[in-house]
């Protein structure tokens, strides 16, 4: 999909920990928001349908970030910390990355012990398969921001003048 090669990198130390102090709120708000945003256009709501009241928490290892969330019926979510979540997903910042731009696969992560999974394996698995699924070759042709502005901004739907008809 991509020619660009994500380098090795770890987020500092002191990063991490710094950020595991702060509030966790707006970096799951920013994960939810991304992942509404998909429901129904990269990831089908059917197939994710056994994720629907579970709790689900995605760690981000060396940036110190713990997001826990769920689906609903109207789509992902924020949910408290509190309680043991139903499914956990670990792994560092450029890992994450990899398995986006489908650098890596979730299994060689997985098999590598770069990516661990935590809890209740059978959704592991459906967000494994969710996300092998996805079409990331549409989602950058149709949902990239400058597709959206195409859809959205009122003047990229204006046509320049015709020269022949003045």
């Amino acid at each position: 999909m991509t020619s660009f090669k994500i380098p090795a990198f770890t987020i500092p130390t002191v990063l991490g920990r710094i950020a595991s102090r702060l509030p966790q709120q707006p970096p799951t708000f920013a994960l939810v928001l991304a992942l509404n945003l998909a429901l129904g256009r990269i990831l089908p709501r059917d197939d994710l349908e056994p994720l629907t009241g579970r709790h689900l928490r995605m760690k981000v290892r060396d940036a110190g970030l713990t997001l826990d969330f769920t689906l609903g019926a109207n789509g992902f979510r924020i949910t408290r910390s509190g309680g043991q979540p139903d499914l956990i997903l670990t792994a560092n910042v450029r890992d994450y990355l990899a398995l986006a731009l489908r650098e890596e696969d979730a299994d060689t992560l997985f098999f590598g012990r770069r990516l661990l999974m935590e809890g209740d394996t059978e959704l592991g698995l459906l967000v494994k398969n969710t996300l092998d699924a996805v079409d990331w070759e549409a989602l950058q042709r149709d949902y990239a921001p400058w597709a959206l502005l195409r859809r959205t901004h009122p003047f990229a739907r204006l046509r320049p003048p015709n020269p022949a008809r003045m």
